[in-house]
């Protein structure tokens, strides 16, 4: 998965959601079970204090009676985290009752700490105990004996331990099922994108077997969001073939219509002696040369942007070598063709003939007795190499230069128009690829041709 696709865009927007809501959802679980922790153990400290209330205020005095016992050991386990404390609010500094936990210490009260108290004259709070204890408290203001009486403080602590244990619990386990169902959600969405852009994905692979000739059009039933990009692209496919077929008939129109005057003022000059006609021959020729060169690239050019041609290249090597044999049958040439059965040329198979053909005959036209053309793919998969090597004399840098223009020939003896290698570096330009001359081990001239493959 690139970072640059949608797929990628798609996966990072989902995981990232799900990355920001599971910690807040998290979070305001753990507030909430907190919160439910806490009122339950209030409701439990508040059961204690209201049972410490009713044995203390029992009859009208306006003092606090001794307490019975509250029914719970804990109180009387020295330091054991749960405490009772009843203290008047008249500025005295010692309580008046303490439970037997709570030795000679005394609890910090939240009426102390500035803590408002609810409707029912109740404080909650958490506070310090002794030996570093976080205690719980409940704190209620209590008048014994009526409303002019002195008011007295009730507290009640437990150990705070209890309500962080149960949270730790509660949080541990909230942390491992988020986890788990993070997972899932993230490989959940890595399936769902991936199922989401197949009709894509399918699309892009019809579109290589129409680009390597295999399909002419895009086929199959896609999604309703997709099926208009499935409409338009095969009518782009329908208009570029209309277009490239044009282009094609109205080259070919032109090149009659200017050949056949051309032949007409040729022919006639020519039953004309002195320099005039002379001139009128020579510019009629250079005239044709220039019409044919340019209608040939024209009509290269719209080929080769023409989706879907391809030509097996093993083909078309064995069967120039056929050719070429009976040619040069006389000169006993050793013609040797090298070339994989999968190797696909992405052009017109007449391009590819033109191509090959030029070269190999002017290798067999300059060779003295072996010609080897080899034909392999290159590294990058796009694009594959034929080779084309004679043992002939050969060729310099300057001649090799000037072997590549247009209707030079080096020597007039060969049969020929000095086009040959011309076309093809034009050839091979038109369709992204290039020609390249240098000295053959071979001994004599190796022509390399770089095309594109299917």
């Amino acid at each position: 998965m690139r970072f640059n696709s949608l797929a990628f865009r798609l996966f990072a927007s989902a995981a990232a959601w799900t990355l920001v809501v599971l910690p807040v959802t998290a979070i305001l679980l753990v507030s909430l079970y907190r919160e439910a922790v806490e009122r339950n153990f209030d409701a439990r400290l508040n059961v204690y204090l209201t049972s410490l209330v009713a044995s203390t205020t029992e009859g009208s005095g306006a003092k606090p009676k001794e307490p019975a016992n509250l029914g719970e050991p804990i109180f009387t386990i020295p330091l054991s985290g749960w405490y009772w404390q009843i203290k008047p609010l008249d500025g005295a500094a010692r309580p008046v009752f303490v439970s037997d936990s709570l030795l000679d210490q005394q609890l910090k009260l939240p009426s102390q700490n500035a803590v408002p108290p609810d409707t029912s004259l109740t404080r909650r709070a958490y506070a310090d105990g002794p030996e570093q204890q976080r205690l719980r408290v409940v704190e209620r203001e209590i008048r014994p004996a009526g409303l002019n009486s002195t008011p007295y403080s009730y507290a009640v602590a437990g150990d705070a331990a209890e309500i962080d244990r149960d949270l730790a619990g509660f949080t541990t386990m909230l942390i491992a099922a988020l986890a788990v169902l993070g997972l899932g959600l993230l490989v959940a969405t890595f399936f769902q994108v991936r199922f989401g852009l197949q009709p894509l994905r399918a699309v892009r692979q019809d579109l290589a077997q129409i680009r390597s000739g295999e399909a002419e059009k895009l086929e199959g039933e896609l999604p309703v969001e997709i099926r208009p990009l499935q409409q338009e692209l095969n009518a782009l496919i329908q208009s570029n073939r209309e277009i490239v077929d044009r282009a094609r008939t109205h080259v070919g129109n032109l090149a009659h219509a200017l050949k056949t005057p051309l032949s007409v003022i040729s022919n006639e000059a020519r039953t004309h002696q002195g320099p005039l006609s002379d001139k009128v021959v020579e510019q009629a020729e250079i005239m044709r040369t220039q019409i044919t060169h340019h209608l040939d690239r024209a009509r290269v050019a719209a080929r080769s942007s023409v989706i879907g041609d391809i030509t097996e290249v093993a083909g078309v090597l064995q069967a120039l070598k056929r050719t070429l044999d009976r040619i040069y049958e006389e000169r006993g040439l050793d013609l040797e063709v090298f070339c994989g059965d999968e190797l696909r040329f992405q052009g017109e198979k007449q391009d590819f003939e033109e191509m090959i053909g030029n070269l190999l005959d002017n290798a067999c036209k300059w060779a003295r007795s072996r010609v080897k053309a080899e034909a392999r793919r290159l590294d990058d998969a796009a694009s594959f190499m034929v080779v084309v090597d004679d043992d002939g004399p050969g060729l310099t840098g300057d001649e090799r230069a000037k072997i590549g223009k247009r209707g030079q020939r080096l020597d007039e003896s060969k049969p020929g128009s000095g086009l040959g290698l011309s076309i093809v570096a034009d050839l091979a330009h038109l369709y992204k690829g290039r020609l390249e001359l240098e000295p053959s081990p071979e001994g004599g001239l190796r022509a390399r041709l770089e095309l594109p493959a299917a």
